[in-house]
């Protein structure tokens, strides 16, 4: 049962008022904190020159320096003034005790000093089984709070279980409870104690589950990290027992190459040489030398780009800035590289391009392709080929040979990590032909756009796309 005692005028009352930040006070509760702002200690001054009531409210944001009335809660509460001490910072330090709730009627600004008329909040006398089983259902969710967080003010918690009054009871344990601001705000504008126990009930539940989810969760992975923690141990001494028997984790090194040949964009045909290799490592022993073989062939195949892609910058603009940024004069060169690079920004699907820059060394023939590169955002690599007279330098060697290698367009593809590089072809007027094979003939499968996109090195066995690749060759003299 609830009895409101009637008001007499005196509910009305004319105090000092201070907005605090990030705290919410309540009655019948002790809270320090401190005072900054001009306004708010010229407040703090009028109400120590008198009987030392003032009234506080939280504002609705902390950040706010200056507040306006609307930004401040209409709902505080009317408290006197314990201790105020001035601290060398300029601050000074504020003791209180809450008497009682209070809802501001009208606020007055003087400077930033608030002065409020406010109104006092009803009290009642709230007794009956129903209030009596809130306040039981309340002291047990503290316990199980207690139990699940012991690192929250344990003892605070259990002094305020001590209060038999609901309202004190209430507003005790809603001071020391960590929740938000505006829970408690909105606790504090609950004037009803039987309306503040049923929504602490409904805090308190989400605050338990929420613990008692975080304590199951730690549990979980508590366990999988022992799970871990074991199998990490175990695998160790398995590796350390295959260490010193001179023997590898071949299985999981086998997966790992399956898995990189997977998620590698290699054609099918490339994918199909690698898994057979692959299948011929699995079988063969450990450290032989066929393995080795194999190993060395997938490991080629890896480590090519198959779908790596350095996103090109068709920009003409930006292009004439970089060629003249890094290279004075030579305007008749640059209208011709900005011409064909603007003929590749107009065309949808360029096949490959080519230019060929000749001149006596030392006039910008290498650095102007390093401007390419950089003005369109390709990787740059460089082959020189002067005084090459082997094919296989360009095409690679059979793999029936001890020692053999892929040529050096695929290992000047594997230096770029991208399938559009810029190549230089440096000094290709320098090649030369014996018994070994002609390299000049063999660079028209690269350079030609209607065959580079099948080309097929010696060593990998297998297509591959060079299609996308700018070619730059370089030359001293037009007649060799």
């Amino acid at each position: 049962m609830e009895e409101y005692s009637d008001r007499t005028p005196a509910d009305i009352l004319r105090l000092p008022m201070v907005p605090i930040r990030d705290v919410v006070i309540f009655p019948f509760t002790k809270v320090a904190f401190k005072i900054g702002r001009p306004g708010s200690v010229r407040a703090l001054e009028d109400a120590l020159a008198t009987d030392r009531t003032i009234f506080l409210a939280t504002q609705h944001d902390a950040s706010i320096d200056e507040p306006t009335p609307e930004q401040i809660y209409s709902v505080g509460t009317v408290a006197r003034i314990l201790q105020a001490q001035r601290q060398e910072n300029g601050q000074t330090k504020v003791v209180v005790e809450g008497r009682e709730r209070a809802t501001t009627i009208r606020v007055e600004n003087d400077n930033g000093a608030f002065t409020a008329t406010v109104r006092r909040a009803p009290t009642a006398s709230e007794t009956g089984p129903r209030i009596d089983a809130l306040m039981q259902r309340t002291g047990q969710l503290i316990e199980q709070h207690i139990r699940l967080a012991p690192e929250m003010q344990t003892d605070a918690l259990q002094t305020a279980l001590r209060n038999t009054d609901p309202s004190h009871l209430a507003d005790a344990l809603a001071s020391q409870l960590k929740i938000s601001v505006e829970d408690k705000q909105g606790l504090l504008e609950i004037f009803s104690a039987f309306g503040r126990l049923q929504r602490l009930v409904e805090l308190l539940e989400v605050e338990v589950d929420k613990r008692q989810l975080d304590r199951t969760i730690q549990a979980r992975v508590k366990r999988q990290m022992e799970k871990a923690q074991k199998e990490y141990y175990l695998n160790e001494q398995i590796k350390a027992i295959h260490k010193e028997l001179g023997r590898k984790d071949e299985k999981a090194e086998m997966e790992d190459l399956r898995k990189r040949i997977e998620e590698a964009g290699m054609t099918e045909e490339a994918k199909e040489k690698a898994m057979q290799e692959l299948h011929r490592l699995e079988a063969m022993p450990p450290m032989s030398a066929e393995g080795t073989v194999s190993r060395t062939y997938i490991d080629w195949l890896l480590s090519v780009p198959w779908k790596q892609k350095t996103k090109e910058i068709r920009d003409i603009t930006k292009a004439e800035d970089v060629l003249n940024e890094d290279h004075y004069g030579l305007e008749k060169i640059k209208d011709r590289i900005l011409e064909h690079l603007a003929v590749r920004q107009l065309v949808k699907s360029p096949k490959g391009s080519i230019l060929c820059f000749v001149g006596p060394p030392g006039v910008g023939k290498t650095s102007l392709g390093k401007s390419i590169a950089r003005a369109t955002g390709r990787k740059f690599v460089r082959l020189s080929l002067g005084g090459v007279r082997d094919e296989a330098e360009v095409r690679g060697h059979r793999r029936t040979y001890i020692g053999a290698l892929p040529g050096q367009i695929i290992q000047m593809m594997k230096k770029a990590g991208t399938v559009n590089p810029v190549i230089l072809l440096d000094e290709v007027d320098k090649l030369g032909a014996d018994f070994r094979g002609d390299p000049s003939a063999a660079l028209l499968e690269v350079l030609d756009p209607e065959q580079n996109n099948t080309f097929q090195d010696h060593y990998l066995d297998v297509e591959y796309d060079l299609s996308k690749v700018f070619f730059i060759a370089t030359a001293n003299v037009l007649h060799t």
